[in-house]
């Protein structure tokens, strides 16, 4: 009898998923996570499950701690290393949740966190225009005198202070590609690129592997990602059951399933650095003769029999 073949799908979570209602504890956000951790439980016996998560708001603290603690014993951690440790971190909130999941139906999870790099090109016009804000806000004054001292880029933020902003480079491959492909087939629910990944390029001598201070946008990842494994599908799993046209007018129209050449001729609709990534990365999935979606966590198994959520088709 032929074995019946899951479907391999990559679930990529926004790192503010995990901070409701101003939450920031540790506790709180596990205890967000066990929302992940139950629905991951119900699509195992279904799929092959990669997860792919952000980490803005989560890197942001580690840096204000980071930079508030610094001394010349105790240096503060740059950017990339930053991330890093976010992955470790929101990985160990994620496989506990889904260990425990499992454990509550009686079962065993096999699930491990991948700590991934990503490759950037150096030569990312990104570079050359800073754009994504993080860490803590400062006043004017403080933020220039940060900037001449650390060799920061800083910008006044949408009127609620200065911050430092960074580099957000495209992802162009990972370098723990195979051994997730490897734990895939093994049965094993990985959660791989946590926060974009850390940004990280080749060297011209040696093509060595260096960290470089960036970030890099989780559904850009999470679509390179579910490239490189060769998924079937890939979700952003975000607030809302659907992308809008329109969104938060009275004119307000949920986008259900659509092709790609069609949801192209909305882009000019969605927010950058909201909607907008998410529905360039599902397009981009789609045009590989794949499907991408766009949902939350609520509809995310209607979403995937093609009853909800935003499906987006070549």
């Amino acid at each position: 009898m032929k074995k019946n073949v899951k479907k391999r799908i990559v679930l990529a979570f926004g790192g503010n998923a995990l901070q409701k209602n101003g939450e920031v504890t540790a506790e709180a956000q596990k205890k967000i996570a066990e929302e992940v951790g139950e629905a991951i439980y119900e699509l195992s016996s279904k799929y092959e499950i990669v997860i792919a998560h952000g980490n803005g708001p989560q890197v942001g603290n580690i840096l204000i701690h980071e930079e508030n603690a610094s001394s010349d014993k105790a240096p503060a951690m740059p950017l990339e290393t930053a991330v890093a440790m976010s992955q470790g971190q929101i990985g160990y909130w994620l496989t506990q949740a889904i260990n425990n999941a499992f454990l509550a139906h009686g079962k065993q999870a096999k699930v491990a966190t991948i700590v991934s790099q990503v490759v950037v090109s150096k030569n990312d016009p990104a570079f050359k225009k800073p754009s994504k804000p993080i860490g803590q806000f400062y006043d004017m004054a403080t933020a220039k005198k940060l900037a001449d001292q650390k060799g920061w880029t800083v910008k006044e933020d949408a009127g609620r202070g200065w911050r430092r902003v960074v580099p957000s480079p495209r992802p162009i491959d990972i370098i723990e590609k195979k051994t997730i492909v490897e734990l895939i087939r093994d049965g094993i629910i990985v959660i791989a690129a946590g926060g974009g990944g850390i940004p990280v390029y080749r060297t011209k001598v040696l093509r060595r592997i260096k960290g470089v201070d960036a970030v890099i946008d989780k559904d850009f990842a999470g679509e390179k990602l579910a490239e490189l494994v060769k998924a079937d599908i890939f979700i952003s799993v975000t607030a809302v059951p659907n992308a809008c046209i329109k969104f938060g007018t009275p004119e307000e129209q949920k986008i259900g399933i659509i092709k790609a050449s069609e949801i192209s001729k909305y882009l000019p609709e969605f927010k950058a650095g909201s909607m907008l990534p998410k529905v360039q990365a599902a397009i981009m999935f789609a045009n590989k003769n794949k499907i991408g979606i766009i949902t939350d966590i609520d509809h995310l198994k209607e979403a995937l029999d093609g009853k909800a959520g935003t499906i987006i088709t070549k």
